[in-house]
């Protein structure tokens, strides 16, 4: 924490209301495109594609607006085509979290043409990567780190999640898991601002509810939780069906012999065709979660929605169009979830399992699945619903689906496409062990020392000795105090074109860099590569009084993470 910390989380100040603004924005044009595309009608408010009277004509709207979008992504940005997330974890990883000028106002655009003429996406994918778009390009424009400019990057995305479900926490969760790869307060805190800001905003235009509004659920007992085991598992599977299928349908398309400027226009007649028989397929479809995860379906419809939904969501997505994730998948896992739970009510009513509350644990189960963001998918379906009662099943449900998730594949549905691409995506979050080693456990010592009036000449013969101590790669030079004058190596002394008798003292380059014996390894291995040294003098006490105790090599470093990895991996399962 720093004065750094403040002025970005300043800046997170401006980039959640403008971030709320761009979401409100993006809504209104989904309405308005929607309203215009199936009803010939001018309005902005939301609305649902499903109650269209086009009859097969409906199958041409989703193309029309597909064919918008492939020419947007082939003659404005090609960044525009996809999720929105993976394309914002891409440019964090691999650009120092660089989005360009034309993401921010393309990407919204084309999201609201897809959405709006049928494409079954939520607005939340897009809105993301609208954020994130933004506290990037603010990033750019102040003279800031990499880090700082991440961290703005992922206040926007969470602010604009925020701005359009009203669940910070979540929203600042999916930020830590999926953008930041870290758990700091310098990089969170700035997010916390933003969700902060976009919530208060919120609030402000449409007031305080939950986003899905369903009957409020008991508190659960132990059948309810058990039974969540294998409620997890199921939804784990198919999560890691989902995945690959998508992936494999996106490889088709990647084989076909157009230019992927049409694909979006190809998927999209599938969009059409199940719309026109699956109305509520097309569009947001957020009333579709509601009534799911309330229990106003019925077994049938419930699996042909869920079932239309996944085929027009996969074979759209997989084409390249501008879309996103998180709303087809709950669609999806909460139609699941909602069966199962009506399979469970019916064979074994005695368990106690209502299709209500396991229509919420498959909607958030099925994104913890899919997107390992484990923490997020429990904090978004307790805020979206404000059903407490629903924490511990969510908490063994989702963590069952992420377990089965894990096992069977080894990306997720965000990190496939650009691991292809050669990202290497952190998923691990643990404690740094070089913060938590001190310097003096793994110093040598004593230290071999040589005396700063002591000749080149007297030195070389030491070295060729063979003695104890002239083995070594470097060596303090000490003044007659015992006062370090800096280090000299085997290098520089044997290539140190001076007169013989020439004293050591002056051969010293620089001054003595050294490190205190309580100093962390982490200290050290930072003033090893800023300073471009393999070893330093370690020291104890302070200021005049320091006294050399050791010295501590890049070998000795090495060392101390070779002994915690010997902690922890088993001698026959070595790490890779």
């Amino acid at each position: 924490m720093d004065r750094r910390t403040l002025f970005i989380s300043a800046l997170a100040v401006l980039v959640g209301g403008v971030a709320s603004v761009l979401a409100l924005v993006l809504q209104m044009l989904i309405g308005g495109i929607t309203h215009f595309a199936f009803y010939g009608a001018l309005d902005w408010t939301a609305i649902s594609p499903a109650g269209n009277a086009l009859g097969i004509w409906v199958v041409g709207v989703p193309v029309l607006g597909a064919v918008v979008i492939g020419l947007m992504a082939r003659y404005g940005s090609e960044s525009i085509r996809g999720h929105g997330i993976p394309e914002a974890m891409e440019q964090v990883l691999v650009n120092r979290s660089r989005i360009s000028l034309r993401v921010l106002f393309l990407k919204p655009l084309s999201a609201a043409i897809s959405i709006g003429t049928g494409g079954p996406f939520g607005a939340e994918g897009p809105i993301i990567a609208t954020g994130g778009a933004l506290g990037s390009v603010i990033g750019q424009s102040i003279k800031m780190t990499a880090d700082e400019r991440k961290a703005l990057l992922a206040a926007g995305a969470a602010a604009g999640m925020t701005a359009t479900f009203g669940t910070p926490l979540a929203a600042v969760l999916l930020a830590i898991e999926l953008l930041l790869f870290e758990f700091r307060a310098r990089s969170f805190l700035p997010v916390l601002v933003a969700c902060t800001v976009a919530a208060a905003l919120r609030g402000g235009w449409v007031g305080f509810a939950p986003f899905f509004l369903l009957p409020a659920l008991t508190w659960p007992g132990v059948n309810v939780l058990l039974a969540c085991v294998p409620l997890g598992g199921v939804v784990g599977l198919l999560a890691v069906a989902i995945t690959r299928s998508l992936y494999a349908v996106e490889d088709g398309f990647s084989k076909l012999p157009l230019h992927w400027m049409w694909w979006p226009a190809l998927g999209a007649i599938v969009v059409g065709i199940v719309g026109y028989f699956v109305p509520r397929t097309l569009g947001v479809g957020y009333e579709n979660i509601t009534d799911s995860l309330s229990g106003r379906m019925s077994v049938s419809f419930l699996g042909t929605l869920g079932l239309a939904k996944l085929l027009s969501w996969v074979v759209s997505l997989a084409s390249g169009t501008s879309g996103g994730t998180l709303a087809p998948l709950m669609t999806v896992g909460a139609c699941l979830g909602a069966l199962l739970g009506k399979g469970a009510e019916y064979l074994f009513p005695g368990l106690g399992v209502t299709p209500e509350m396991a229509a919420l644990v498959g909607m958030a189960a099925i994104f913890a699945g899919s997107a390992r963001a484990l923490f997020m998918s429990v904090l978004f379906a307790v805020e979206s619903t404000w059903q407490l009662p629903a924490l511990l099943p969510l908490l063994i449900g989702c963590g069952t689906a992420y377990m089965v998730s894990s096992l069977m594949m080894h990306q997720t549905i965000m990190t496939e496409k650009i691991a292809r691409r050669g990202v290497r995506v952190p998923s691990d979050y643990h404690s740094d062990f070089f913060l938590q080693e001190h310097v003096g456990a793994h110093a040598h010592r004593p230290a071999v020392t040589l005396e700063a009036e002591q000749t080149l000449e007297s030195a070389l013969a030491w070295l060729k000795s063979g003695e104890a101590g002239s083995l070594h790669q470097g060596y303090p030079v000490v003044d007659a105090e015992g006062e370090i004058l800096g280090v000299l190596t085997r290098k520089d002394l044997y290539l140190a074109k001076r007169d013989p008798q020439a004293r050591l003292r002056e051969l010293l380059a620089r001054p003595a860099l050294v490190i205190e014996e309580q100093a962390d390894l982490r200290q050290a291995i930072k003033l090893m590569a800023v300073a471009d040294v393999g070893r330093l003098p370690v020291v104890s006490g302070h200021g005049a009084g320091a006294r050399l105790s050791g010295m501590l090599t890049r070998s000795d470093v090495l060392g101390a993470y070779r002994k915690r990895l010997e902690e922890q991996y088993h001698v026959d399962d070595p790490p890779r």
